[in-house]
């Protein structure tokens, strides 16, 4: 018996991608061909061996695999400009990375997760019908794979927005600074079990404490533990910051050196560090 699927699309770039994913399927007695109509190019594909089963899977593998590489970029495109047409093509454009970002980053289970969705809608589709118009099939029947890229969308759209927020922040607070002459020469912040201590150039610490210092709070948004250091330096504006790294650089770290930019200066061993280093290690003891 003669099993046949026809695939319809006007897109010659997903023919020769198809025609190259459907020559490489590990079975025999099948054969593949495409003609040209009016309205579309037709990839055919005839199966005349004994394991139907076997080809359909393979078939719906190979359609599953070629929906998420040459559909899924353009389908959360759509979706983005759909929900979300309110945000500038630029903001729209960096949404879109961060889909792209996240979707690279999943883990296997997310990924095969997709494919069995989609699998299953061709599978359930080719099983009763012989023809399948791709780009209809991929709009109009799979929902729930739309489902699944919609809640990715919903996730950068959050993501893009907190970090909108937190750059319009630090651009705030680089502004602030920008605008005040420094009060002191230098500042020490020893960064060490992601807390922060402050001491000033005679080598005393520096009660961050202080209501004064609290006073500084130019924000609602809290990056760490380490706002009451933030906001120390924020009132003393130190000419230079010179910050001791007994751990490695995080978010807190980061957001230092992108608020007072070149006035900041990375050690990682000096006296200091070394000093807080070995008291580390030996209250660790």
């Amino acid at each position: 018996m003669v099993n046949s699927v026809c695939i319809k699309t006007n897109n010659n770039n997903i023919i020769s991608y198809l025609l190259e994913q459907l020559s490489n399927i590990d079975l025999d007695d099948i054969y593949i061909s495409k003609n040209s109509f009016k309205n579309y190019d037709n990839v055919i594909i005839h199966y005349v061996g004994i394991s139907r089963d076997l080809f359909y899977t393979k078939l719906c593998e190979t359609l599953s695999n070629s929906t998420i590489e040459l559909y899924e970029s353009s389908i959360l495109k759509r979706i983005i400009d759909l929900n979300y047409f309110y945000f500038t093509d630029h903001e729209k454009r960096k949404i879109l990375d961060i889909c792209l970002d996240t979707i690279k980053c999943d883990d296997n289970t997310d990924i095969e997760c997709r494919k069995d969705t989609i699998f299953i809608a061709f599978l359930k589709y080719l099983l009763e019908n012989k023809s399948l118009v791709l780009d209809g099939f991929i709009n109009f029947r799979l929902s729930e794979y739309i489902k699944v890229l919609d809640s990715t969308v919903d996730f950068a759209v959050n993501k893009f927005l907190i970090e909108r927020e937190y750059n319009e922040f630090i651009d705030l607070l680089k502004l602030y600074i920008d605008s005040k002459e420094p009060t002191v020469s230098k500042i020490h912040l020893i960064y060490c079990n992601h807390e922060s201590i402050l001491i000033d150039e005679f080598n005393n610490v520096i009660n961050t404490d202080n209501p004064t210092f609290n006073a500084k709070y130019l924000s609602d948004i809290t990056f760490s533990s380490n706002d009451y250091a933030l906001n120390a330096l924020l009132t003393l504006l130190p000419e230079e910051v010179y910050i001791h790294l007994i751990d490695e650089e995080d978010e807190f770290i980061n957001t230092l050196k992108l608020i007072f930019n070149n006035r900041v200066y990375l050690c990682r061993d000096c006296n200091i560090c070394r000093a807080y280093s070995f008291s580390r290690l030996r209250n660790k003891k």
